[in-house]
């Protein structure tokens, strides 16, 4: 299934959140590649189907950096961000109980499996949404940005996916994905910055869905994040390394 950003679309996503939370759901098989359960899973909700991404909370392996039991929620709190942002560059996610108890839901994408980011940039056409990605995953100290976590829709749509190791609290920006540095951020970034600092001043429903999410020091971080993006206006360069993560793809 795919989104359009056509008015249509608010209905849509609103519906599929509420499938994707509320909808019968059955294991159809384990994906291939994960270092985590990843389940691709069916969802029936009234008369509507999805195949779905599961991933349990008890099926997440263990990271000495990262608290545990916590990356489905990460996921989640990404997907709350991007949309705050008005990028929706991630697929609708919610956490919800299932068959293997509580974890993240995530609309699955149907994808050409050749393609990625790396593909993608020497295709060309995706300029816009690769700045919006990059200024994205700068914000939630996305510590996994492979070129492979982003998939291309059967609509040509640029998806972006595996977040379940950002916002930590310390600089962990690790992704293929330098093209930018020092470069101003577009326009239209800072303009959804500014908005989004908002919402979280005003402790709206964006601002009390992360509360819920992360962790408070993990919001304060991401405050700290934006408000250094939005006093300098560019893209930040590499931290504390390594600043690649490995494999690339």
């Amino acid at each position: 299934m795919e989104l359009d950003r056509s008015h249509s679309r608010e209905l849509s996503v609103a519906r599929v959140l509420t499938a994707l939370a509320q909808g019968e759901m059955n294991i159809e098989a384990a994906m291939p590649y994960s270092s985590n359960y990843t389940l691709l899973t069916s969802i029936v909700y009234e008369d509507l189907h999805l195949l779905a991404v599961y991933k349990p909370q008890r099926g997440e392996r263990p990271l000495w950096d990262f608290p545990r039991g916590t990356l489905y929620r990460r996921e989640a709190a990404a997907y709350v961000v991007s949309e705050a942002l008005g990028f929706h560059l991630v697929p609708p996610t919610v956490v919800r109980d299932g068959p293997y108890g509580i974890g993240m839901v995530q609309l699955f994408i149907d994808n050409d499996e050749e393609v990625h980011l790396f593909t993608m940039l020497k295709q060309g056409g995706y300029e816009q949404e690769i700045k919006q990605l990059c200024a994205f995953d700068c914000l939630v100290n996305n510590a996994d940005r492979k070129s492979g976590h982003c998939l291309q829709g059967r609509d040509g749509r640029l998806w972006a996916i595996d977040h379940g190791i950002c916002f930590h609290v310390e600089p962990k920006l690790r992704t293929v994905l330098w093209d930018f540095v020092g470069e101003p951020l577009p326009d239209e970034v800072m303009a959804a910055f500014r908005v989004f600092r908002q919402q979280l001043d005003q402790n709206d429903q964006v601002a009390q869905a992360l509360s819920m999410l992360l962790d408070r020091a993990e919001v304060k971080a991401l405050r700290r994040r934006l408000n250094h993006l939005l006093e300098t206006g560019r893209y930040p360069p590499p931290g504390p390394g390594p600043h690649v993560p490995w494999p690339p793809v």
